[in-house]
């Protein structure tokens, strides 16, 4: 699985050091809804300083939202962005803090009433965090596990409050907030300790606070649980066993075994002493941890068990999972009905006093009728079934001699989310992609401009992609995953840089025609072109301290030894972001990358504070913004060999090999043939590389001849009558295309390229 923000490798100096990736985000849908399945809720009820209720879901794109809850209505409040992958478990602590973890391999916390502030970031899981467990009257404790194997028992207010204290001292008061309004990117990064490790004590402390290690998994841990007050522990994963711990020492107490497959959901009473587990092996276990054994199974599902919720005098247990199906159970009758059926496997339940909120895989949320104060009246309804005992138990004994059938047929209201992307192509122009989402709407981006250009409706997305398909060649120059829901466009150096195009082809006015525009260095300035402005403002604007008038670039020193850098064709750095690279307002792209310091990050482009430097962003992100420098690449030329047509009386020009830049267009190639047949030139003055780079690349490259450029006698916008004719394989070809597009669709050899030049006859 992808984890985006790679970090740079240390684990060997004499390897070359991978550069830390920049992705940004697209959506055109409302930021208010979700765009992936909903993985996690979380109920916080009204109080003094609430008042009023609020759910908080946590998805699979990469963001938590709090809900204001009405009567039939829910209002988005706000969205804490700041993981930079799927949002897997969130509990409330305390009456105000949210903690959150991630397949980042980060827990967060979060002031519930804010804006979207995120406190801190807790760096000590190796690997995806899954699950989290509070204790609901120890308003300090959590419990997190993860596909790592290892179990981590957090205080969280002395995690906060000494890390806090750390970072204001360490920064003086210049933190960055990046990973909300309150986050700073200095945390410090706690050392990662496995849970099967033979050293009782490795986990490096940090400013005097290390969380406490609970060790025995030695796979992943899918779920945790924890009693009211904190004193018990039970985790459960891919090992078939629950371990049950006392989260005060880190102690393993108990070991329980029962179900034949993996662990995914777990309830304690308050108390600690009874334990409800659901497994994929569609079985529902209650366990007597007084009695250290399973006392109860109820086969209810015909599939895995992903979801249990409890009333709160664990009597009834509700249940969801993988068969689309929630159910109401006795625990002491064994008595079950059928509530509710889904179109997507429920993922997560949160029980509010006579309702219930299901979370699925969809990015929707429903609210549905439970009558958690008083279960039975959901029985008296008929319709009820004995649970069986053995798995293979599923054909139901109804009590009334009928199949079950859900009591309920639709939710008491929908908090909606939107289609989620499932499959993309970039286009062959490598500026559009086409995408599909989940409700089969196909779409056509432009990702230089992070926004939908054409809207399909629903229709076939392979025939619209043969629909669209160009005959050009452009380099790879970016790479896009749907992994959250929303179009995700990866940049990574040197790649990034290895893709150019005429102003002409982009449509820019103003500029030269034949001027090269880099797309990687454009979109860049794209996507921070809110912090160059608040930079600008920053640095006071017009002036230095000595009155100079600042220059376009950066006067801030920083090492560069990194990397080989070299400054591009244009000598001056130009801050001017150009239309076609123009990024969407409306709905802005978030970006997502890592500095030098304190890990991935995740904000939307327009809430950059124009503070952020080196410790935010990777160094070759900020060369190209600010000084104009590009990484060495490779050679952006194409080589090859011009003759005239077998039996054409047109003298030979040249018999040398030649070379230009790749996008050069045939037309350049029809000009030159044209310029030399008129100027008649000797062959020898033209059997060199050199010659033709600098009759063709040097314009491109905008050398110049006294005033002009050297192809003075052209009109450059102005078409010229084609005398000539190219041919590549006997074909003829379009003086639109490039040369790397005749290689790759026409010549389709590795060799250099040969060219036939004819004059058209009755002409």
């Amino acid at each position: 699985m992808h984890r985006v923000g790679s970090a740079t490798n240390n684990g060997n100096s004499n390897r070359p050091r991978k550069e830390k990736r920049l992705t940004y985000l697209l959506s055109d849908a409302d930021e208010t809804k979700h765009c992936a399945g909903v993985n996690c809720l979380a109920v916080l009820k009204s109080s003094v300083s609430t008042g009023c209720n609020y759910l908080f879901t946590g998805s699979r794109d990469g963001t938590l939202k709090r809900w204001a809850l009405g009567e039939d209505a829910a209002t988005c409040s706000a969205t804490f962005e700041s993981h930079v992958d799927w949002v897997n478990d969130t509990v409330i602590v305390g009456e105000n803090t949210l903690v959150s973890c991630s397949s980042d391999t980060t827990l967060k916390t979060w002031n519930c009433l804010s804006y979207g502030t995120c406190t801190r970031t807790l760096r000590q899981h190796s690997d995806y965090v899954t699950c989290l467990a509070a204790a609901e009257k120890n308003t300090n404790v959590v419990a997190s596990g993860g596909l790592g194997g290892e179990v981590f028992i957090w205080d969280i207010e002395a995690a906060v409050t000494t890390l806090s204290k750390s970072s204001d001292e360490m920064e003086d008061g210049c933190s960055i907030g990046i990973n909300g309004s309150g986050n700073s990117l200095t945390t410090p990064s706690l050392g990662t300790v496995s849970s099967n490790s033979n050293t009782s004590a490795n986990t490096t402390q940090v400013h005097g606070y290390a969380p406490i290690t609970a060790k025995g998994h030695k796979e992943s841990v899918y779920a945790l649980a924890m009693n009211a007050s904190g004193t018990v522990l039970v985790s459960g994963g891919t090992e078939k066993a629950l371990r049950v711990w006392d989260p005060r020492t880190g102690l393993k107490t108990m070991k329980l075994r029962g179900h034949i497959d993996n662990t995914r959901a777990l309830l304690l009473d308050s108390t600690g002493r009874y334990c409800l587990s659901g497994s994929s092996d569609s079985m529902i276990r209650l366990w007597d941890l007084g009695q250290q054994r399973c006392v109860h199974s109820y086969a209810v599902h015909t599939d895995s068990v992903w979801a249990l919720a409890s009333t709160p005098t664990f009597s009834h247990v509700y249940s969801g999972g993988r068969d689309f199906s929630l159910y109401l159970t006795d625990l002491t009758t064994r008595e079950s009905i059928l509530l509710c059926t889904k179109e997507h496997p429920i993922s997560q339940l949160a029980l509010h006093d006579d309702n219930i909120w299901v979370a699925t895989t969809d990015s929707s949320v429903d609210r549905w009728p439970a009558e958690g104060q008083n279960p039975q009246k959901v029985f008296q309804r008929g319709g009820s079934f004995l649970a069986g005992n053995l798995s293979f138990s599923r054909a139901r004994v109804s009590l009334e001699g009928a199949a079950p059938a859900p009591v309920y047929e639709e939710p008491i209201f929908t908090i909606p989310g939107t289609p989620a992307i499932v499959q993309h192509e970039i286009l062959n122009n490598k500026r559009h992609v086409l995408t599909k989402d989940t409700a089969g709407s196909v779409k056509l981006w432009d990702i230089t401009r992070g926004i939908v250009i054409e809207d399909y409706g629903q229709v076939s997305f392979d025939e619209k992609k043969e629909q669209l398909f160009e005959m050009v060649s452009i380099p790879s120059w970016f790479t896009v995953d749907s992994r959250l829901g929303s179009l995700s466009v990866h940049l990574d150096t040197p790649q990034c840089f290895s893709a150019e195009m005429y102003s002409e082809d982009l449509n820019i006015i103003g500029k030269p025609e034949d001027d090269k525009i880099n797309l990687g260095r454009e979109t860049l300035k794209g996507l921070l072109a809110h912090w160059m402005t608040k930079r600008r403002q920053r640095l006071g604007l017009q002036t230095l301290a000595n009155g100079n008038v600042l220059s376009g670039k950066d006067s801030t020193p920083r090492s560069l030894a990194h990397s080989i850098i070299e400054v591009d064709g244009n000598a001056e750095n130009d801050p001017t972001v150009y239309p076609p690279f123009e990024m969407c307002t409306v709905s802005p792209p978030s970006i997502i990358t890592e500095g030098s310091q304190g890990g991935p990050w995740r904000k939307k482009i327009t809430e950059l504070y124009g503070t952020e430097d080196e410790k935010d962003f990777p160094s070759w992100v900020l060369d190209c913004v600010l000084n104009n420098q590009l990484p060495s690449r490779e050679n952006a030329k194409c080589s090859f060999h011009l003759h005239p047509c077998e039996g054409s009386a047109v003298k030979i020009l040249t018999q040398g090999k030649l070379s230009a830049p790749r996008i050069l267009r045939i037309q350049k190639v029809i000009n030159y043939v044209k310029e030399k047949m008129v100027l008649d030139k000797p062959v020898d003055s033209l059997n060199t590389m050199e010659t033709f780079a600098a009759g063709i690349g040097g314009q491109l490259q905008h050398s110049a001849v006294g005033d002009g450029l050297l192809w003075s006698g052209l009109k450059p916008r102005k078409k010229p009558r084609h005398s000539i004719e190219i041919l590549c394989n006997n074909q003829v070809l379009s003086p639109d295309m490039s040369l790397a597009t005749v290689r790759t669709y026409i010549w389709k050899k590795p060799e250099d390229l040969v060219f036939n030049y004819r004059v058209i006859q009755g002409r």
